[in-house]
């Protein structure tokens, strides 16, 4: 995507069109950016004052943002027949595949090697999901955004990866109350990730204040990035607890990830209900985004919790942990699923968010 470029006549109709670099319009991305900040950081501020409700909060995350987010993925590949036809093996292939690595790794190595799987892949998994959005952010209006594009690219990687050197120099026993083994990292290494990391997010902050000072206008990239630093230095920096953080980032990961594909599927029917995917189409109209929110909801609801009832009633038949193998395995389908779905690259993906042709 780097080096593409627009004739001055497009960038600056594009400008005028969107000079605060909207995917949405204001109160959507207001919302996506930091309203969903702000609820993680809620969820992480009550969690610490009151460590005895962590388990409560995390349930509500679970069953309104975790469980939604997961299923949200599948309107992308099974809800009308187009998308089953063209995804096939993500649905019905690569499920069976995942599960079987995931059985016999529980079975080779014990829970430890999910729950160590699961911290490492989840934490890449949040970092390319919000540098994703960044991208999209940056290329919803070219040429006007503070922050030159490696430099922030640079910063988004950083910050993040002087946290999970810090969780692994920190050594936790247990992760989710799940036996944890991380990769041996010394506090110099820390040290030196967290020089980086603040040494380009510093860089980043001075050309977003020159900017301003031009008088050139903040824009939602901006906000982007800067909730993007929040919460992973409040995740995995400043709270020292390893659930507590993780519940931070998960919060603000899921309920992103929810509005942005909402979003998504809301811009490809735009022009209306669809005959060839009748359903999707019809909950994805701006007028039906109640109805689009509780179908996923009431879906996950049934999968999850009828997932979990079963393997209860079979666990006693097994002496593997079921419902963590089944749960992660979900997650790991899901990894790899959003790895192929949502790359920017995709020229159908472009036109459908609004961004082809930009520069990023």
């Amino acid at each position: 995507m780097d080096g593409q470029t627009l004739p001055k006549t497009a960038l600056g109709s594009a400008a005028m069109a969107n000079p605060r670099g909207w995917l949405r319009n204001a109160p959507f991305d207001l919302t996506l950016i930091v309203g969903v900040a702000a609820i993680a950081l809620l969820s992480g501020g009550i969690v610490l004052v009151q460590p005895q409700l962590f388990p409560v909060i995390l349930f509500i995350d679970l069953w309104l943002l975790g469980y939604q987010h997961v299923v949200s993925t599948f309107t992308r590949l099974t809800f009308d027949t187009e998308s089953f036809r063209q995804h096939r093996f993500l649905v019905l292939g690569l499920p069976v595949i995942v599960l079987a690595v995931v059985l016999a790794g529980a079975w080779v190595a014990g829970a430890w090697i999910l729950s160590t799987t699961y911290l490492y892949w989840q934490w890449f998994h949040y970092t390319r999901q919000s540098y994703g959005i960044e991208r999209a952010y940056r290329r919803k209006v070219s040429g006007q955004v503070a922050g030159h594009p490696d430099l922030t690219r640079w910063a988004l990687y950083l910050v993040p990866l002087w946290g999970i050197l810090y969780r692994s120099y920190q050594s936790p026993e247990t992760f989710l109350g799940i036996e944890l083994k991380v990769l041996p990292v010394a506090g110099p290494v820390v040290f030196v990730a967290g020089l980086a990391a603040l040494a380009a997010l510093a860089a980043w902050g001075s050309q977003v204040v020159t900017a301003l000072v031009r008088g050139e206008r903040l824009q939602a990239h901006t906000l982007y990035v800067a909730c993007h630093m929040v919460i992973f230095v409040v995740g995995y920096r400043l709270i020292e607890d390893i659930n507590f953080g993780w519940l931070v980032v998960n919060v603000w990961h899921n309920a992103q990830y929810i509005l942005f594909v909402w979003m998504f599927n809301n811009r490809r029917f735009r022009e209306g209900v669809d005959p060839q995917a009748r359903w999707l189409s019809f909950i994805s109209q701006r007028r039906n985004w109640p109805l689009y929110f509780l179908v996923c909801l009431v879906l996950s609801t049934a999968v999850y919790f009828g997932l979990e009832r079963f393997l209860r009633i079979i666990q006693s038949y097994s002496t593997l942990p079921l419902i963590l193998i089944a749960y992660q395995a979900i997650n790991f389908h899901h990894y790899l699923v959003d790895g192929m779905i949502w790359k920017l690259r995709k020229k159908p993906l472009q036109q459908t968010l609004g961004i082809e042709g930009q520069a990023s």
